[in-house]
């Protein structure tokens, strides 16, 4: 992990306002420039570059770190768990600043937000951000995005909210956020509850937050996997993965109804004492149990499975990860 972890005074006078932001720039779409030689986007911007062409280099109550310069995707479990705890560190200090800011790649942003949401304590905001389009690109939208997150990270009625994502103007809880478009500007949305509001010149809450109830994992160490069911599915992706990971999110139809065939694979977890979590393909929605035929999501639940609950498969997997780690029960304090 290259990691600078470098504090860069924008300003050289000695700051005296108040409110304090901290910006974590960690990489992303919002960092890259377009590579002839590469063929595409690539890492470019470290943090006071990104801060300057995002027009926010006059600011004196911003404080930056320069943290990482990676795609989403290239952070894996103990990278994802050293930024978190840089963030818990931040957070924690004798005098915290008033909100932190961490740009972020979009591909697995929702899980960094979940996983914050989760294990920080709420009172300082997170609020995380990123882009779709680079720099080189017409119409980039790091400078909104970015000075967004600012203003919801600066906003006093933020506090207490925990792990934010700010994103095309919306405010949404860093529990139910999700990348749901592939390339559009408005690519993150909240399908399993409503924006919290929203900042388009100011900041506006429409809905208290949920209260929080935090994980105390040591890392991210257990191996869930992810397995989509298909139609005529007999189960052998599922038995294959069984002796490699320590849990299992399985992705059924509708309100989490499974071909029968994938019946036994999945009681084989369960014998093994493995944790079973079945979430859905659909977008929004959640699993349930009125379905009793075979492979009915109802006879799925009474065999022991465990419903994702208001969660995307992506964060019912982390969220049985946190568990896991935790040595709780899957969902503990938050539906």
């Amino acid at each position: 992990m290259v990691a600078l972890r470098r504090l860069v005074p924008l300003t050289s006078h000695v700051l005296r306002l108040t409110v304090v932001i901290h910006l974590l720039a960690t990489g992303g779409t919002i960092a890259m420039q377009r590579s002839a030689e590469a063929g595409g986007n690539v890492p470019a911007l470290d943090a006071g570059q990104l801060v300057t062409m995002a027009g926010l280099g006059e600011r004196s109550n911003l404080r930056v770190e320069d943290w990482e310069r990676l795609p989403g995707v290239h952070r894996g479990p103990v990278e994802l768990w050293a930024l978190r705890d840089r963030v818990a560190d931040i957070v924690a200090a004798p005098v915290p600043p008033s909100g932190l800011v961490i740009t972020h790649g979009t591909d697995t942003l929702e899980e960094t937000a979940y996983l914050i949401a989760r294990t920080v304590p709420p009172e300082v905001p997170v609020v995380l951000t990123g882009a779709m389009r680079t720099s080189s690109d017409p119409g980039w939208d790091g400078p909104l995005n970015l000075h967004a997150a600012v203003e919801v990270a600066c906003s006093p009625a933020s506090r207490g909210r925990g792990a934010l994502v700010v994103f095309s103007s919306l405010i949404l809880d860093g529990r139910f956020a999700a990348k749901i478009h592939t390339s559009a500007l408005e690519a993150f949305g909240s399908p399993h509850a409503p924006p919290l509001g929203t900042v388009d010149g100011a900041v506006r809450y429409q809905r208290p937050s949920e209260p929080h109830h935090l994980l105390a994992p040591g890392n991210l160490s257990p191996r869930v996997a992810i397995v989509p069911l298909i139609l005529g599915d007999d189960g052998a992706l599922l038995d294959l993965a069984r002796a490699g990971f320590d849990g299992v999110v399985i992705e059924g139809f509708g309100r989490g109804n499974i071909p029968p065939g994938a019946l036994p694979a999945i009681r084989r977890w369960l014998d093994d004492g493995k944790p079973v979590v079945l979430a859905s393909r659909c977008t929004a929605g959640e699993v349930g149990g009125e379905y009793a035929f075979a492979g009915g999501g109802g006879e799925l639940l009474r065999m022991g499975v465990l419903a994702a609950g208001r969660r995307t498969p992506a964060l019912a997997r982390m969220e049985l990860v946190l568990c896991l780690a935790a040595g709780v029960p899957y969902g503990t304090g938050h539906p």
